[in-house]
């Protein structure tokens, strides 16, 4: 559908501008009017007046981020609170919106819920904006007559799922951060700086101690064999990612993550966190339990704990608890266990399910600062042993000659 590009005046006399789609200008015209705007200027829009607005590939970053979903959520429920009807709510988000793909998929939207699509059902169109999940809950809100309640409620889901996911993503980024620093400043040193010293070693005839020939012999070898070495990296890299494909392997992977004596203990607080989260929010939305499990499985972000959700799904259709099965696969602590088991019993399990995704996320924040605080001292041993070394081994046959010349 083509785009225009106009300028007007709303009721109140508040010049606005922006772009509609319409059919044709007279439709684009008589759309803004039904928009209470007044046109002043309609004009088709040209291959030059689209550059600032054609999206990024989503390759290059150019999707829906967390907070612009975050803030559609928030502002949607509002509307709908509001008592405005759907239609207009999505106008005007659309509008708002600055983001160019989100607002393409809006007006796309709103296109489907015209023309008698539900609001679920214009969503499952998008799927990499709009997940499993919050399509799920807004089909129990539609349903319920609930929407602006289910609505907060994703905000308040996507909020805390982004700040669990960026206390996991510091833990894991300064580490990774402080080893490629160490690693390109040992580099430079054995490609830039060590051949300075051996040349000048060589040229002087000295014999060289211990340390000062392994790492002359070292740098030797970065040098002749450096194109080889970035070659196989990214040949190790890229095998990798393609073996990390494998469902085999990436359970492996999954399942010494869990037990490892480092970060093992974060990623299950994490995985209890989003599994209870999750399933707390669909439960008190109104979701099926079977469904909201099938959902949190999916979302779990770990192949050894979507198994056991997709066991205790399988357990519960044949007329089992949730605790029952929960406890026989061994991946969640006993506690989170037996306080899913009295939810159940008093017929709150989404409070208490809220209770413990409180409690674990708290532990997960706790736990990062713990390992931050372990790994930090640790990294700065490492780096500063490595460069001392190097620099110590390049002064040694310096202070030898220095003594022998003292000496004689």
């Amino acid at each position: 559908m083509p785009a225009f590009i106009y300028e007007g005046r709303t009721a109140t006399g508040e010049l606005k501008k922006g772009e509609v789609e319409a059919e044709s200008q007279a439709a684009a015209m008589t759309r803004l009017r039904s928009m209470q705007i007044k046109p002043t200027t309609v004009k088709k829009k040209t291959i030059l007046n689209m550059d600032l607005s054609v999206p990024m590939p989503r390759f290059l970053g150019g999707g829906v981020g967390e907070r612009d979903l975050v803030i559609f959520t928030r502002q949607f429920a509002t509307m709908i609170d509001s008592g405005l009807p759907l239609v207009q709510c999505l106008e005007i988000q659309a509008q708002q919106v600055q983001n160019p793909v989100f607002r393409k998929e809006l007006v796309q939207i709103k296109e489907a819920v015209e023309g008698g699509a539900t609001f679920a059902d214009a969503l499952k169109k998008f799927p990499e904006t709009f997940d499993e999940l919050f399509v799920n809950l807004i089909a129990a809100g539609e349903i319920g007559g609930i929407l602006d309640t289910i609505l907060n409620r994703l905000a308040a889901y996507i909020e805390k799922n982004s700040k669990l996911r960026k206390q996991v993503k510091s833990a894991l980024t300064y580490p990774a951060t402080v080893l490629v620093v160490a690693g390109i400043v040992v580099g430079f040193l054995m490609i830039k700086v060590i051949p300075v010293f051996d040349k000048m070693f060589s040229d002087m005839g000295a014999t060289l101690p211990l340390p000062t020939q392994i790492v002359v012999n070292l740098s030797h070898r970065m040098q002749d064999y450096f194109l080889y070495f970035i070659a196989g990296l990214v040949l190790a890299i890229v095998a990798i990612r393609q073996a990390l494909k494998i469902r085999s392997v990436r359970y492996a992977v999954h399942k010494v993550a869990l037990k490892s004596p480092l970060i093992g203990d974060l990623l299950t607080k994490v995985a209890v966190a989003r599994f209870c989260r999750t399933l707390s929010t669909m439960i008190s939305s109104g979701v099926p339990i079977l469904d909201a499990l099938e959902i949190c499985s999916k979302t779990a972000g770990n192949l050894v704990i979507e198994g056991a959700v997709i066991d205790i799904r399988d357990a519960i259709s044949e007329g089992k608890t949730i605790a029952e099965p929960l406890a026989k696969a061994k991946v969640f602590p006993g506690m989170v266990c037996q306080m899913i088991a009295v939810g159940e019993s008093t017929g709150a399990l989404d409070t208490m399910l809220g209770k413990i995704a409180d409690f674990y996320e708290d532990e997960v924040e706790a736990a990062v600062g713990a390992l931050t605080s372990m790994i930090e001292p640790v990294l700065m041993v490492f780096l500063g042993g490595t460069v001392g070394f190097l620099v110590i081994a390049m002064y040694l046959p310096i202070f030898t000659m220095a003594s022998a010349l003292s000496g004689g």
